[in-house]
């Protein structure tokens, strides 16, 4: 399979624009929150729509375009900052490792048809394909973070 640039379309980053405001009001899908994380070098807030996974109580964080601003922002700063309409939640992140982000790779790929093009995998794909592309999708555990 080939490796696919993550470059955003016009079409994509409008659509982000469009999304934003809408996820600040919960106007959105149950799984999308705007994403809110300080800038690593200069402390400014930055904000982009996210789909958050969800299962057995545990959220996660996928990046489905790689290692964007906003993934270098969360770690450097070890937390992000999640709303939905009028709910905000601080939560701490913490990075999983690629053999542990494989079932949540798959779960996102399952739910985000959005995003699908740009993984180089299908959801039959062997675990050793999963696994390449799970270098290639960083992901995080969300928890929640003590004042």
């Amino acid at each position: 399979m080939s490796r696919k640039p993550y470059r955003r379309s016009w079409w994509r980053r409008g659509l982000n624009a469009f999304v934003r405001p809408l996820a600040r009001l919960g106007l959105t899908g149950p799984r999308t929150h705007l994403l809110t994380v300080p800038g690593r070098k200069t402390g400014k807030l930055w904000s982009t729509p996210v789909s958050i996974v969800e299962d057995g109580g545990e959220r996660w964080l996928v990046a489905p375009y790689g290692d964007r601003n906003w993934v270098k922002n969360a770690r450097a700063a070890g937390w992000v900052e999640l709303q939905r309409g009028r709910r905000r939640e601080r939560l701490a992140v913490e990075e999983l490792s690629p053999e542990k982000a494989i079932p949540v790779l798959q779960r996102y790929f399952e739910l985000g048809r959005v995003t699908r093009s740009f993984f180089d995998v299908e959801l039959e794909s062997s675990a050793e394909e999963w696994l390449a592309e799970a270098f290639r999708h960083p992901v995080f555990c969300l928890r929640r973070k003590v004042a």
